[in-house]
Order: structure tokens, then C-alpha cells, then sequence
């Protein structure tokens, strides 16, 4: 009886992942300057959830956004707006890290925590990051898809949520300080 009640959760999570899939490969044929107002809406709590370190221990999203502003980015290791964001990223990061929780979320969708530690070991330093196997974040913030941003302000509202390679990380940052 405990392998049936094992299907629906995976089933979940692979339906969550196609449709993923999906819509990332959608998004990628749109200008790669687009932005919208996507995902979890402004206004929102951010949600408080269960993922993984990059060596695979439990831990949680609120943890390492409690209490600050905090920019939290979806992100592949093989997106390429996510290497255009890059650079945008790791300078607001330096410029904010007293101030500001910068978190990366990498999405389990064709990549696996050893090659995500590899990609880390050499850009997004002084980030905390993720591994969302299991999907649920990518679920719980409706993310559309990767390099996906969300900001939110030291009360865990969420502020902007953005996507591409061209967002101005630095305005985003600047509507949590407030």
C-alpha cells in the first residue's frame, strides 16, 4: 500500500516538471530582453520551502531569507539569460551582501547537484544556494521559468518578480529597501 501512495507525489512532480519544461523552452523563443510580472504575485508571502542544500542536507528557503531582503533566482546551470544575469547579479551581491540574502534555487530539470556544485565552485559566489529536486519551490513561487527573479523585503513580501537576462536587479533591490 505505501508504493501506491508514493505514485501520486511522483506523478506531481513529473507533471511539474514537464510542464516546466515546457513552458522554459516557450519562454526561450521570446525576446530575450522580455520581463513581465510572472510567477507568485507582488504582494505575496514568500513561501517557506523544504529543499536541499548542494551536498543534499534538508534545509529551508525562510531560513536564509529570514529578516532581510532577499533576491532569490531560479536559475540552470545551462540557461543562457541566466549567464546574462550573471554579472548584474554577483555586482548588486557585492554591492548588497550586508543588507541583502541573495539565494539561487537551481532547478532539478536536466541537471544534477554535482554539476550544479561544479558551476557554483566557479560563478554566484557569496550566494546561499539551493537544490529544489523535488520541485516544490519551483511549484510554490509559480515559477515560469529559468532565471526567474524574486525580491522580497525584510518582512518575506514579495516585491518584483522578474524575468530574462536584462533585469535591473539593482531598481529591484532598491523597492526592498524602502
Amino acid at each position: 500500500m505505501r508504493a501506491l501512495a508514493v505514485i501520486p507525489a511522483a506523478h506531481r512532480r513529473i507533471q511539474r516538471a514537464i510542464a516546466f519544461a515546457v513552458v522554459t523552452a516557450g519562454l526561450l523563443l521570446l525576446p530575450r530582453t522580455a520581463q513581465a510580472q510572472l510567477g507568485i504575485e507582488v504582494g505575496a508571502a514568500a513561501p517557506d520551502v523544504a529543499l536541499e542544500t548542494l551536498d543534499g542536507r534538508p534545509a529551508r528557503l525562510g531560513t536564509a531569507i529570514a529578516g532581510k531582503p532577499a533576491v532569490i533566482e531560479f536559475w540552470a546551470t545551462w540557461c543562457g539569460n541566466c549567464r546574462e544575469l550573471e554579472p548584474r547579479m554577483q555586482a548588486a551581491q557585492r554591492k548588497y551582501a550586508a543588507r541583502v540574502a541573495f539565494v539561487g534555487v537551481a532547478v532539478s530539470v536536466n541537471q544534477s547537484p554535482e554539476r550544479v556544485r561544479r558551476y557554483v565552485g566557479e560563478h554566484l559566489t557569496g550566494f546561499t544556494h539551493f537544490y529544489d529536486r523535488l520541485g516544490d519551490a519551483v511549484g510554490d513561487y509559480d515559477v515560469p521559468a529559468t532565471s526567474y527573479v524574486v525580491v522580497t523585503d525584510r518582512t518575506g513580501k514579495v516585491v518584483y518578480t522578474g524575468l530574462g537576462g536584462e533585469q535591473d536587479i539593482e531598481a529591484a533591490i532598491q523597492k526592498a529597501l524602502r
